[in-house]
């Protein structure tokens, strides 16, 4: 549940780390996963000074499709497409299976490394 707060006599609400939750989007974890992995992705195509187009060429996508993504516009792009991209700019991705609580439901992070 979000917190409320009162500063200087406004009232603000205090968010979760999960700004899709917080608009009440169905599909709020995935959505985050996405947008870490697209955001990594778009880190590297910067340091490495790529034109869209040539990132598109190495990623194996339409360059409009990848300047979707890059603008937060991964809805019909996949997570697995996602880590693909990532492996084709040069980055291993490991995904790690672990044990929650008792009866607790799991959850999907990304942690950049």
């Amino acid at each position: 549940m979000n917190q409320k707060v009162t500063f200087n006599g406004i009232d603000i609400e205090i968010g979760s780390d999960n700004p899709y939750a917080d608009l009440g989007f169905p599909d709020a974890e995935e959505m985050l996963v996405k947008a870490k992995l697209a955001h990594e992705i778009a880190q590297i195509i910067k340091s490495r000074h790529l034109t869209q187009q040539r990132a598109a060429e190495l990623l194996g996508m339409p360059q409009p499709k990848l300047s979707e993504m890059l603008r937060g516009k991964f809805r019909g792009i996949s997570q697995a497409k996602m880590v693909e991209c990532l492996n084709r700019l040069g980055r291993d991705v490991d995904i790690v299976v672990k044990k929650t609580g008792r009866n607790a439901i799991g959850h999907t992070q990304v942690v950049v490394a």
